[in-house]
């Protein structure tokens, strides 16, 4: 079954509450490189991940970010009942 994009984007979002690299989005979203960029990149875009540069590239969901998955985990639970 298809998962629309505002799912996959809430689970890229709770993924990197906490800072997160490409690989880690990659496996625990399900997803593979080449789909996981575009939706990295529009989420940095609209301010709801930040990068945090390192050793190792991190990516870090924005308070923006935090704000938008609880309201789709509200709405979820909203449209489950």
């Amino acid at each position: 079954m298809k998962r629309s994009r505002h799912i996959i984007i809430s689970k890229i979002l709770d993924i990197c509450k906490n800072g997160s690299n490409k690989t880690r989005i990659v496996y625990q979203a399900n997803l593979n490189f080449k789909t996981v960029a575009p939706y990295i990149n529009l989420l940095i875009k609209n301010n709801l991940l930040e990068i945090k540069q390192g050793k190792i590239v991190l990516y870090e969901t924005t308070e923006c970010g935090k704000t938008l998955l609880d309201d789709f985990k509200k709405i979820d639970s909203l449209l489950s009942e």
